[in-house]
């Protein structure tokens, strides 16, 4: 879509809020809504939205509830709209996508449907239902235009997402992302580049690729080093600080890629590599074309080149037709690899995957029994291989708002090279959101590690500047996000139904 296509659209004196729901992808896109909507002359709302003129709900259709959750919210919106004349509602993403009609049917109140292949269509289809007086729904076969390509408003100023890559060629049993992002389709390398290159002039200091299978870049074009490629010619960008990516698979996970990493110094010691299972047997089951010797010796020439890795994993407990020796295997497995961090789910059905019609659905107190063995021997290995970060000396990449009781205590927090969490002591000189700081570890819990001293340095960057400037004049941040992360220090998640913490296609 162009620009004279958007700007059909004008939103002057508009304000919007965005609620975004699910993977990475979606906050990335979440961003790129914000930007065409902000480019079309709409403002973000104040307290919440409760005052929004737009509000667009980008979903996520990986969880069993997905639809009951929207229906519910739009539910509470209908009266407010009712009361409120001009207001609209726009549902995008993953369950729109699949939905498409059904949307519009049982809730008539909203204005705008749009699918995962045409966020940019945004402002012109809520002109035209504004126009029209009718809802509008369009949902793209076919991938539009690259999220990237799109206006943005980032969340940070220091850190930022590049597309490399949309959509997925995996065809695992439990996973139904494939089916409404499509087939892979990749981004030309030059494109990448030069977007991080304007990134990294606006201050960002830190970018992380991403990709539904971010490591199967090149397959468009028949590189299969062309993912390597991409991280060292990331290298030679002067003032790029910190490149990390997620998510890989497994399956073309090759030696050239732990090489590039070994070798390239911007690119992170961290790795998130989903596991899913230990069992040779449900491994098959799922599709997954990988078994647990393949993923051990990954991780085994991970460490040899990387000795300092931190390496964080996607498992789900519960697959139909798991068997407490199959359990078994993903324990011994999870105890081999010395993760840094799990992202444990319980399997729930996802209509339209084949593994919903499997044999050998799990009862759910037997999965629950099973979760909780999972999390408590995680527990154990996330604390044991944080303790090993004690009395390490670290350059803390400064956040904001990672720390939910820095105010209280006095601290900041910040991401280590490895992405573990770092709460540490406000040093004496001002620090800002993007800045470095050097710190040693003195104390280590299983989710964070605690530098109690004073710091060792303090340095002062082109990303803390471009955080001052933002901030430099008083302006609403967009909606949160509403299902997290995947990041290597976090809280472990609360029993949920989603098979991973990258849509369930990693």
């Amino acid at each position: 879509m162009t620009s004279s296509d958007r700007s059909q659209a004008v939103g002057v004196n508009k304000s919007y809020e965005i609620r975004t729901y699910g993977c990475q992808m979606n906050v990335h896109d979440s961003e790129r809504l914000s930007g065409l909507l902000e480019e079309a002359g709409y403002v973000p709302a104040a307290k919440d939205g409760e005052g929004a003129d737009v509000v667009v709900f980008n979903t996520c259709a990986v969880r069993e509830n997905a639809d009951n959750r929207l229906y519910g919210n739009l539910g509470q919106l209908a009266p407010k709209k009712a009361a409120r004349p001009g207001m609209q509602i726009a549902v995008g993403g993953c369950l729109a996508q699949k939905d498409r009609d059904t949307i519009v049917k049982k809730a008539p109140w909203v204005d705008v449907v749009f699918g995962t292949h045409n966020i940019g269509k945004l402002p012109v289809l809520l002109e035209r239902a504004r126009v029209q007086e009718e809802a509008q729904v369009e949902i793209a076969e076919s991938l539009e235009a690259f999220p990237s390509t799109l206006p943005t408003r980032r969340e940070s100023a220091y850190a930022a997402w590049v597309s490399i890559s949309v959509g997925c060629n995996n065809t695992c049993t439990f996973c139904i992302v494939p089916a409404l992002r499509g087939k892979e389709k990749d981004r030309r390398t030059g494109d990448i580049l030069a977007e991080i290159e304007a990134l990294v002039a606006e201050g960002v200091s830190e970018v992380t690729l991403l990709g539904q299978n971010v490591n199967a870049y090149g397959s468009d074009i028949g590189d299969r080093e062309a993912f390597s490629k991409l991280l060292r010619a990331c290298g030679t960008i002067e003032g790029l600080e910190r490149v990390r990516f997620t998510s890989p698979h497994p399956r073309d996970f090759t030696d050239d890629v732990i090489a590039a990493m070994a070798e390239t110094p911007n690119v992170m010691p961290q790795l998130h590599m989903p596991l899913q299972s230990g069992s040779d047997r449900v491994l098959k089951a799922m599709r997954r074309s990988y078994r647990q010797e393949r993923f051990l010796g990954i991780i085994e020439k991970v460490r040899a080149a990387m000795p300092d890795a931190a390496i964080s994993t996607d498992i789900i407990v519960g697959f139909p037709g798991e068997t407490e020796e199959d359990f078994a295997q993903t324990l011994h497995t999870v105890r081999e690899s010395r993760f840094a961090q799990a992202f444990t789910f319980q399997y729930s059905k996802r209509p339209g995957t084949p593994a919903a019609d499997m044999e050998g659905q799990i009862p759910k107190a037997v999965v629950q029994e099973r979760y909780e063995r999972l999390v408590a021997l995680q527990e154990e290995i996330s604390w044991a291989e944080n303790k090993k970060q004690v009395g390490r000396v670290l350059e803390v990449l400064v956040a904001e708002g990672e720390g939910r009781k820095d105010d209280a205590t006095r601290r900041l927090s910040g991401r280590a090279p490895d992405n573990r969490l770092v709460h540490f002591t406000r040093p004496q000189e001002p620090v800002r959101p993007g800045d470095m700081v050097t710190v040693e570890v003195t104390y280590a819990a299983p989710h964070h590690l605690l530098a109690e001293g004073e710091a060792r340095a303090v340095r002062r960057t082109r990303a803390g500047d471009a955080w001052e400037k933002r901030n430099a004049a008083p302006a609403e941040k967009p909606q949160g996000v509403l299902l997290g992360l995947p990041t290597i220090g976090a809280p472990a998640p609360a029993p949920a139904p989603a098979p991973t913490a990258g849509c369930g296609c990693d």
